[in-house]
């Protein structure tokens, strides 16, 4: 891939540094900077037929698409035998603290996203004037919205004693708190009703705040009450919970999480696309991996985390010890990475024996427990997006290839997908979810968020034990108009924004 001004003259980036281009004595009045990607294949976002053009970005805008000359100043992109596509979006995204600690976030923008949405599974930043306040000081590479979370403001209200039913005041106040969260920019409520804190919550409640976030035109992003054998009814209250408040929703990171319900997938498909001629606006998002991530004690779902019964259950539903990895134990951190067979017996327990002893304790864990022929079917449906479940310095391969697998492996090798119905997933179908007007398309006056890559090279490199690889195939990656990924490595420019609804 070359790089040349208007004239010719190659831009020798090893040698003039990347900084270097388009410097100015001091003093002077900087015009907005103006790049070419020429020849490329254009997947425009919206799911049409790739169309070779150049692409022109004047500062943080796409200014043509054609076949126009670059004109003088341009600072020109080869883009022959690649794509140019809309960055990618994250509709589940869990870099709300790292996008502060490591604004560089390699692993996010070596897969070409652009922009992410954190807050999920209900747990988001107390305050998101404070949160966006401080992205906007303190810029990272890419652009970061928000939800406001569930159990963040229900524990803001009833403390410690969250583990009951909450009363009319106390969600009156909840409600209050998501308004106000709404207000102040967040795009929506994240739920996590699997979860400890807001499993102990009503359908009415999370309806009563799920209507907060809709009179602020928000949607509801929830990761359901079930993944496993309930899973049906975890579906049925997401879709209701959507219609009672009039709320688009979605379901997160749609699953099939035990052995129990594989093959079942065409009936949460079914439930989904029967709301959806009724009128309910329900999407959902899928991570393309075989394994979910999450803590111990979401396997054990009537909460008897020492009862022997319980846990022996709850460790048939996903085949045994030997399908659980721990990704974090603190008593035992020599067994991180290991399966819970294999510590369990390195300490001459069981596997439920050992289980007990480590319940109380912040344990991390993922799950290998998930079906192929399920996951395709989830791929396939137009209403599913790609989203990560990942983010910076997350410990699943997820957080670092999710959207080159997508395109390497189920695009590519597999022929789940055809590559621009792929993109349109990553792209315009979660930017209309979240209102996003200007960005997930290719269109003149759209913000340029965009990403050139290889379609015959892409491909995730993350596994589960180097969970942080990078993935390979993304050539150059432009954030409002400013290249932060390319050619392998991060650049120095920061020009991600904080996004408000």
């Amino acid at each position: 891939m070359h790089w040349t001004n208007r004239y010719g003259l190659a831009m020798a980036l090893v040698m003039v540094g990347w900084a270097g281009l388009g410097a100015l004595v001091p003093g002077e009045a900087q015009e907005p900077a103006a790049w070419m990607i020429t020849g490329a294949q254009v997947a425009d976002g919206t799911g049409a037929p790739l169309r070779v053009a150049h692409v022109r970005v004047v500062g943080d805008t796409i200014a043509s698409i054609g076949s126009d000359a670059p004109q003088a100043g341009d600072r020109v992109v080869d883009g022959a035998g690649l794509v140019i596509a809309p960055g990618f979006i994250d509709v589940h995204n869990h870099s709300t603290e790292g996008i502060a600690t490591d604004r560089a976030a390699a692993t996010q923008v070596a897969q070409g996203i652009t922009t992410v949405l954190v807050g999920p599974d209900g747990s988001s930043p107390p305050s998101i004037a404070d949160y966006l306040a401080a992205r906007r000081a303190s810029p990272a590479t890419l652009n970061v919205a928000t939800l406001i979370g569930h159990a963040t403001v229900r524990t803001q209200v009833m403390g410690e004693d969250y583990r009951r039913p909450a009363t009319p005041d106390e969600v009156a106040r909840m409600a209050a708190l998501v308004e106000r969260g709404m207000r102040d920019g967040a795009f929506g409520l994240s739920s996590g009703l699997e979860y400890v804190v807001g499993s102990y919550a009503t359908t009415d409640e999370v309806v009563a705040l799920a209507k907060a976030a809709a009179a602020h035109r928000g949607v509801y992003i929830s990761h359901i009450r079930d993944e496993a054998d309930v899973v049906m009814d975890a579906v049925k209250e997401t879709i209701a919970i959507g219609e009672r408040a009039g709320i688009p929703a979605q379901i997160t990171h749609i699953k099939l999480g035990t052995i129990g319900v594989w093959g079942k997938a065409r009936e949460v498909v079914a439930l989904v696309e029967a709301a959806r001629a009724r009128g309910v606006d329900v999407t959902a998002d899928a991570y393309p991996y075989l394994a979910w991530q999450s803590n111990l004690k979401v396997l054990v779902p009537n909460k008897r985390y020492t009862d022997p019964a319980s846990v022996k259950e709850a460790l048939d539903d996903v085949g045994g010890g030997r399908n659980i990895q721990f990704t974090r134990l603190p008593r035992y951190p020599q067994y991180q990475g290991k399966r819970l067979s294999e510590a369990a017996a390195a300490e001459g327990l069981g596997e439920v024996d050992f289980f007990i002893r480590i319940a109380e304790d912040e344990v991390g864990i993922i799950g290998h427990t998930m079906s192929e022929p399920d996951l395709e079917v989830f791929y396939r449906q137009p209403w599913v997006m790609v989203a990560s479940d990942g983010g910076v310095g997350n410990n699943h391969p997820r957080g670092a290839g999710t959207f080159p697998r997508v395109l390497g492996r189920f695009v590519r090798e597999q022929q789940w997908l055809s590559l621009p119905e792929a993109i349109r997933k990553m792209t315009s179908l979660p930017a209309a979810r979240l209102g996003l007007a200007d960005r997930g398309r290719i269109a003149v006056g759209a913000k340029a968020d965009l990403v050139l890559f290889d379609p015959s090279t892409i491909v995730d490199r993350s596994t589960f034990e180097a969970p942080r690889a990078l993935a390979e195939g993304v050539r150059v990656v432009w954030v409002n108009g400013e290249p932060v990924w390319r050619e392998g490595q991060v650049t120095s420019a920061r020009p991600g924004r904080a996004l408000g609804r």
